[in-house]
């Protein structure tokens, strides 16, 4: 008799089944409420939703559906006012607000439950946390490539080397080279704005992985909470985290071009380049070395990127092997993706604080543009059109040249008539007009080109990108 009373007090949440108390070890292996207390809002907007909805079908009585949406939002403002009390024991956000609930408006909360289950609740808290997060991280890469428009804008004309394999190669302008960026994060709007579509799906009503036998409405919560419409298979509603991992690809992906960029950033600011300064704001100092400043805002950025890597990999591993439908190894999905959305958004703000910090430094990359001959492919590309040359001789001719000018110790535009045409009798002194860095910019007027005039047309349409974008 005394074994029942027992069971009858101690696992609340669990009903009759157990007769005896989890050890604090499994309390602490087991909770969630350490990290998915982030998705109150989400769980409240969740539940509301479904009150809403049994009692419209009539499933639970009006004033009882009224009280749970009241006590809920009331939930909601202690919680934002950090006035709520958060209990290991409950387990997770779902129980947690479930038991306060009960606590302001009594036996009404016991109806919330109804033609639902935490598998199902738990699938749609994190499509809404992760939809919430893909619109606030369109809203940064928005931002940033604004940023980089502004920086591009007044870099028109200004020349540095392009690198391949970080040797000079060609001259271009610091706008094209920025526009490059504002392409890349261009895609990476493109696939969260894809993913929005895809995982727009309601799973609510899915319950455990069944469905129910109550006639819910499943149309009205995907409608009430901005779905497109209800999932189709309740298995899959309850077992998958495909979006997530989705989620978790893109976010690899933006920060893969953050740390690109960082990497170049970096490059960049230090002495033996000289191109840019890195502000103040985003810069530290050393603790033995008065005269350093580290661009550390940037290295901090291009180091998050392995640990928003490692989250997708952790997300993927769980994963991978878990048979339908759902297991408790799926509560591991929830951190990886929290800690990569905010190291996300972080790096996001920050990298728009350094490119419309940074200090140009346009003699030191217009002194480097012109070293280690990057002209020497206009210089081929003379010898095709004005000689009709085929480009692979042009291509030998030139390197000829390159050697010469590197034996002379001279830029090939210091090179005298007399020893070029020693190489090709035919070349005229029309050469050395597309011998200089402005020219060579200038003629690269392909589509997607580099010269001052294409990126004139490519910032145009980045701002009508980003004007329709919003």
């Amino acid at each position: 008799m005394a074994k029942t009373q027992k069971s009858k007090t101690s696992n609340k949440m669990w009903g009759g089944r157990f007769s005896e108390k989890n050890s604090d070890l499994m309390q602490q292996i087991n909770q969630s409420i350490s990290f998915d207390k982030k998705l109150y809002k989400q769980d409240i907007s969740g539940s509301i939703a479904h009150a809403k909805m049994l009692a419209k079908n009539k499933i639970i009585p009006d004033l009882d559906a009224k009280k749970i949406v009241n006590g809920l939002i009331e939930i909601e403002k202690e919680i934002s006012n950090n006035k709520f009390v958060f209990k290991i024991e409950l387990e997770d956000i779902h129980m947690n607000i479930e038991s306060r609930l009960k606590e302001i408006i009594g036996e009404s909360a016991d109806y919330l439950h109804t033609a639902r289950s935490r598998n199902d609740q738990v699938a749609l808290d994190f499509r809404l946390f992760v939809r919430d997060k893909i619109d606030e991280i369109l809203l940064l890469l928005n931002s940033l490539q604004q940023t980089i428009i502004t920086k591009a804008k007044s870099n028109q004309n200004t020349i540095l080397p392009g690198f391949t394999h970080l040797q000079v190669a060609q001259p271009v302008v610091l706008a094209h080279h920025l526009l490059a960026y504002f392409e890349m994060f261009k895609r990476d709007c493109s696939r969260l704005k894809d993913l929005r579509v895809r995982m727009n799906e309601c799973p609510l009503g899915a319950c455990a992985l069944a469905g129910t036998s109550f006639n819910i409405d499943r149309n009205f919560v995907a409608k009430e909470l901005g779905f497109d419409r209800p999932s189709a298979n309740s298995m899959d509603s309850v077992s998958d985290r495909d979006f997530a991992i989705e989620f978790l690809s893109s976010l690899s992906l933006i920060a893969n071009h953050l740390s690109r960029l960082s990497e170049e950033l970096i490059i960049w600011s230090s002495a033996g380049f000289n191109f840019i300064k890195i502000s103040d704001r985003f810069s530290s100092g050393s603790s033995i070395m008065p005269q350093k400043r580290n661009p550390d805002a940037c290295e901090l950025i291009r180091g998050k990127t392995g640990r928003i890597y490692g989250s997708l990999m952790s997300l993927l591993t769980t994963m991978k092997a878990l048979p339908l439908t759902y297991f408790k190894d799926m509560q591991e999905d929830k951190e990886p993706v929290f800690d990569a959305s905010e190291n996300i958004i972080l790096s996001l703000k920050a990298m728009a604080g350094i490119i419309g910090d940074i200090s140009v430094n346009s003699s030191a990359m217009l002194k480097m543009a012109n070293a280690d001959f990057a002209c020497a492919t206009d210089l081929a590309d003379w010898l095709v059109k004005n000689l009709k040359i085929p480009f692979r001789q042009a291509h030998h001719l030139t390197g000829e040249i390159v050697q010469l000018a590197e034996q002379k110790k001279l830029n090939l535009e210091q090179l005298n008539l007399k020893d070029l045409q020693k190489i090709n009798k035919k070349i005229t002194a029309d050469i050395f007009n597309f011998l200089n860095v402005k020219n060579s910019t200038n003629s690269r007027n392909s589509y997607g080109g580099t010269s001052p005039q294409m990126v004139a047309k490519q910032i145009i349409e980045a701002e009508k990108y980003l004007k329709h974008d919003q």
